[in-house]
């Protein structure tokens, strides 16, 4: 039998996966538009390019609490059965092609983390690792139902096209989803709401000309992070300290079987290296091969940036780091310093490898 592909992703420490044929588009979470009378699990509707998407929060569909969504937070929208829908995850990892034979059909309730077996289609073993993958039939609810009360939706914004604005300052989306967004994440949910509002697909295939990059912070500085070197983005947990390492070597961390170092870039871009500590913030990159933790402050925001954007490195910054910098850009009123990790990893005399 062919192999299938699906989309990897994470929700919580679980990894789950969908079939890869489903899944139209990826984007980060924006601003919500709150629906009445939807479903529990639907979270909000989303103007998409004029057409109204309805957003279901996994969390709530498979009747787990729901927690805090985060601004690295995702969208996976996916065309079933005439509807399409947004499906909120944690993190996107890849496509992987998954075999049959290694799918087991059989559920063990003790395996699933007390998900309902009619969402689970099967269990695929790989590294060692479990892989929940999704019954998309059993996972859209009431199909029907929502798409009555998209199409109700649509035709009032079209009669009243003010009444989007409206909605979108209630409170509902950050009552359900993100209790403690502040004033600065809000603004960057709103501003993604905006962007892909007015969105063509013509813009949309023009991100070959943009740069993907995650926003994080160390020291109150704000630095970009090539997103095609990030795999995921963690909260830090009993890691365990190296003797006889390097200053910039925090200790290693166990991530789902795999021992994954921490690395303080601080040493690198002549910042002063601080302690790792539990529940602090990681992003988990891959760079020639070399996985890493970086510990960082905040991620505040994954986004496109235009190159023409992108500006040389500022003079004043030229006597610091700038040998690892791919350039600086405008960003929430603050300058946003691009990293190049490769160069960092390869020539900024980490000694990652020796750690590990």
């Amino acid at each position: 039998m062919k192999t299938k592909p699906y989309l990897i992703f994470n929700l919580h420490d679980i990894q789950y996966g969908i079939e890869a044929n489903l899944v139209k588009e990826i984007f980060q979470l924006p601003e919500l538009i709150p629906i009445a009378e939807a479903p529990t699990d639907i979270v909000g509707i989303l103007n998409l390019r004029e057409k109204l998407l309805p957003v279901m929060h996994l969390d709530l569909r498979l009747s787990n609490s729901i927690t805090r969504c985060q601004l690295t937070d995702s969208i996976i929208v996916l065309n079933w059965d005439n509807l399409q829908i947004g499906v909120i995850v944690n993190t996107v990892h890849e496509v992987i092609e998954i075999e049959p034979e290694i799918i087991e059909q059989e559920i063990d309730y003790g395996r699933t983390n007390n998900i309902n077996p009619a969402f689970i289609s099967g269990i695929a073993t790989i590294d060692d690792s479990a892989i929940i993958l999704l019954n998309p039939e059993a996972l859209v609810r009431q199909p029907d139902e929502v798409k009555a009360l998209v199409e109700e939706a649509d035709s009032e914004l079209e009669e009243n096209p003010e009444k989007e604005e409206n909605l979108s300052i209630i409170s509902s989306f950050y009552e359900v989803c993100c209790p403690d967004a502040t004033e600065k994440e809000k603004s960057i949910f709103r501003r993604r709401a905006d962007n892909l509002r007015q969105a063509t697909l013509e813009t949309s295939q023009e991100t070959t000309e943009q740069i993907p990059l995650a926003v994080v912070s160390l020291n109150n500085e704000y630095f970009g992070l090539g997103l095609e070197t990030v795999r995921e983005f963690i909260n830090i947990c009993n890691f365990t300290p190296i003797p006889c390492c390097p200053q910039h070597i925090l200790g290693n961390i166990n991530l789902r079987g795999e021992i994954v170092t921490l690395v303080d870039l601080r040493s690198c871009l002549n910042l002063p290296i601080t302690s790792a500590k539990n529940n602090g913030k990681a992003v988990v990159i891959e760079v020639d091969d070399l996985v890493a933790g970086l510990p960082v402050d905040e991620v505040f925001d994954v986004m496109y940036l235009s190159q023409k954007n992108i500006n040389p490195v500022p003079i004043a910054v030229e006597s610091g780091n700038h040998e690892y910098l791919r350039g600086t850009a405008p960003y929430a009123d603050k300058l946003l310093s691009i990293l190049d990790l490769s160069k960092i990893i390869n020539q900024g005399n980490l000694e990652v490898n020796d750690a590990a």
